[in-house]
């Protein structure tokens, strides 16, 4: 029997599948991701993850053919290695891949991608439905879209393509991202963003009652969406948040004319009502061109994952046609 395997690496968990064949889920692992010391803690992370998966699934890491790998980034692809990711701590400047799981695997069949662009990777794999031109945005710890043009995905000489969370959506740049770079649409709309952003428009109208905890360390976006409807700071933020989206969207709509735009992540999936209704309503207002089909992905939180099992079983293209 033949064994793939797919990895996916955020700046929250660590996951892996193995499947067979036809794709078909045997076994998968979670861990939370290493906050360092070091970029190395994160790959002997992804490592035991894989490993784990491997274990449960009954086989050795060296039965597995191939592996595909959905990132967080920016990457060194020549490398195949992520370099200064935002949303890790800044001892992390490195985290090696594609040579330690090739060697674990003992196979040369690793393929990494942004993990937006195995994001999109999956959604069209696993539908029969959604066509040559999408686009997959993820909204979560960050923000990042996979592109799927004229049936290629877009990964950019460098494997950097679709990081559009870093795109200005505000000129006057009052936000820093986690990048460094003021004004990034990932500064004001990302999960580890929102309650910094909650905390400035709190600032610049102190007549607004709240009842956010703002002053806890421990304040999150959660926070902010469960008391959306009771709480008049909790809808400013959401009605500013989706502006700032409906943007994000309209620049990737005029950018890549999609006929489909799936949402997925963790701010999405769990807010779909707060988040993805607003996007659909506002960004016919802000397109001059086809309003694409703006959807919530079918595989919630596996997109990725899946995407990268995919990714490994048609080397690295998503392909069906290579089955």
């Amino acid at each position: 029997m033949v064994y793939y395997a797919g990895v996916d690496l955020g700046a929250t968990n660590v996951r892996a599948i193995v499947g067979d064949e036809s794709g078909r889920s045997l076994a998968s692992s979670r861990n939370a991701t290493p906050r360092g010391p070091t970029g190395i803690d994160v790959t002997e992370q992804v490592l035991e993850t894989l490993r784990e998966a491997c274990g449960t699934a009954g086989i050795e890491p060296a039965q597995v053919d191939a592996v595909g790998i959905g990132s967080i980034g920016p990457f060194d692809l020549a490398e195949g290695a992520v370099i200064d990711p935002a949303n890790l701590p800044d001892t992390i400047d490195r985290i090696p891949l594609t040579g330690p799981i090739s060697k674990l695997v003992d196979s040369d069949s690793v393929y990494l991608h942004n993990d937006t662009n195995a994001g999109v990777i999956g959604e069209r794999f696993h539908s029969d439905r959604n066509p040559d031109d999408m686009v997959y945005v993820t909204i979560s710890s960050g923000i990042g879209a996979g592109v799927c043009c004229d049936g290629g995905i877009i990964d950019g000489w460098d494997g950097n393509a679709g990081e559009v969370g870093h795109c200005v959506v505000d000129p006057r740049g009052r936000l820093t991202c986690g990048c460094g770079i003021d004004g990034h649409w990932e500064a004001y709309c990302s999960g580890n963003n929102i309650p910094e952003y909650t905390r400035l428009l709190a600032e610049d109208d102190p007549t607004i009652e709240t009842d956010l905890p703002l002053e806890d360390p421990d304040f999150t976006a959660k926070d902010v969406f469960d008391l959306a409807g009771v709480d008049e700071l909790a809808d400013h933020t959401i009605e500013q948040v989706a502006h700032w989206n409906a943007i994000g969207i309209s620049n990737i709509v005029h950018s890549y004319a999609p006929l489909v735009v799936s949402l997925g992540g963790a701010v999405v999936l769990h807010n779909e009502e707060l988040v993805a209704d607003p996007i659909r309503e506002r960004v016919p207002d802000m397109v001059m061109s086809n309003v694409p089909e703006i959807t919530v992905t079918d595989l919630g939180d596996d997109v990725v994952l899946e995407g990268a099992l995919a990714s490994a079983m048609t080397d690295g293209t998503g392909d069906r046609r290579r089955l």
